[in-house]
């Protein structure tokens, strides 16, 4: 069990012909370290092998072919080694939240006043000054001014039947406007006789109480 190579779903093989290097992240910043690289003995004598069998063919390339069969069994375990070498290089600097069961850096993400990672125990100075701005921001758009061209948005003016397309000519309108500006559609007709104030019916002529012209 000592051999065991952990945290193995968080990393990523940069290994080449030449040597093995791997990266370690963090399951929650997604920050990490790099592990130090290792040359390859097998990658070297291989690539020696394919220069000579460039250069002189023949025996030599006999000879890299037979190195090249032999260099897979051989890399593989050179490989896992070096995996379990960086591992344990890599391993001071995370470690395992016993709630999540994620793998995070002791450098950002990790609790140490609470044995949990940052992510299921917040730093409680973190989160109040997140607070606090998030509540000055609340603040701020209560307490802003409303500008000149949107106040007939404000809520005396709801009850007055606000439409999004012009009825006679059904083109968009951006505003809270009288007329239309495609058509000059009056979008506000009166609901009152401007003479005696009794209500009349949308598309009267004339006022059913005193017969003034509408």
């Amino acid at each position: 069990m000592s051999d065991a190579i952990r945290f193995t779903s968080n990393y990523e093989d940069k290994s080449t012909d030449t040597g093995f290097q791997f990266e370690f992240f963090c399951d929650n910043c997604g920050n990490g370290y790099k592990s130090k690289f290792k040359s390859s003995t097998t990658g070297s004598v291989n690539k020696f092998m394919e220069t000579a069998s460039n250069i002189f063919g023949g025996i030599f390339s006999s000879a890299s072919d037979a190195t090249e069969s032999v260099k897979s069994a051989t890399w593989e375990q050179e490989h896992e080694k070096a995996l379990q070498e960086a591992g344990k290089e890599i391993s001071p600097n995370f470690i395992q939240c016993p709630r999540c069961n994620k793998w995070v850096c002791r450098e950002r993400c990790w609790n140490k006043d609470k044995g949990l990672c940052k992510q299921c125990a917040p730093d409680l100075g973190v989160e109040m000054a997140t607070a606090q701005a998030q509540k000055s921001v609340e603040e701020i758009h209560a307490h802003a001014a409303m500008a000149e061209e949107d106040k007939k948005l404000a809520k005396e003016y709801w009850r007055e039947g606000i439409v999004a397309t012009c009825p006679n000519c059904e083109k968009p309108l951006a505003k809270n406007a009288r007329f239309c500006p495609e058509c000059g559609y009056n979008l506000k007709p009166k609901d009152e006789c401007p003479q005696c104030h009794a209500k009349i019916k949308k598309g009267a002529k004339f006022c059913m109480e005193c017969g003034a012209k509408l």
